[in-house]
């Protein structure tokens, strides 16, 4: 019996160097430009539902006000929820994308974009906070005041993409070696 060969066609041969550079996967810049872009919107979720901001979570009118002291650790959660969550979705975009060549190179750019989109979220919150908030004197208003919470979505997406890894490596059957005659 012959092999099959493949249709020249439907695939180009690959090299070492397409795999490296990305050549294969022209979106890979998508990876860092689409977490800080979703940055704007995190920064605006969490000043709409976190205390001080517009308070859509409690409702509570003690915690409406951004200088309580009650309202700042769950301001701080808000943010750190909304990081956390977005760091484990783009774990698992990573990971439907992990047969692919260039895997490491996605995984650095998605964490680090994880890192600049906290940022983007961190400081849209504060300007939404100043363009539609009560006036408040400066660091008593809606502030964060835990910075380690920017640190959650470069986190979650690095200890998810491992998880998913090595769970994946777990469940696959070693090769059978063979029979010595």
């Amino acid at each position: 019996m012959t092999k099959p060969t493949s249709n020249l066609l439907d695939s180009a041969p690959t090299t070492d160097t397409d795999a490296d550079t990305g050549k294969r996967d022209g979106k890979w810049w998508l990876w860092l430009a689409v977490p800080v872009a979703s940055g704007v919107g995190l920064g605006l979720a969490w000043w709409l539902l976190a205390p001080g901001g517009l308070n859509v979570i409690s409702g509570n009118p003690a915690l409406a006000d951004p200088t309580a002291s009650a309202g700042r650790l769950p301001r701080d959660l808000v943010l750190a929820g909304l990081l956390l969550l977005s760091g484990c979705f783009t774990a698992v975009l990573l990971d439907s994308k992990v047969r692919k060549p260039g895997h490491g190179i996605r995984t650095f750019l998605a964490v680090l974009g994880g890192a600049a989109g906290a940022l983007v979220a961190w400081q849209v919150g504060l300007l939404a906070a100043q363009w539609w908030g009560p006036a408040t004197s400066g660091s008593d208003g809606f502030s964060l005041r835990s910075a380690t919470a920017l640190l959650l979505w470069p986190g979650a997406t690095s200890l998810v993409t491992f998880l998913l890894i090595l769970f994946g490596l777990m469940g696959k059957q070693p090769e059978a070696q063979p029979l010595a005659p």
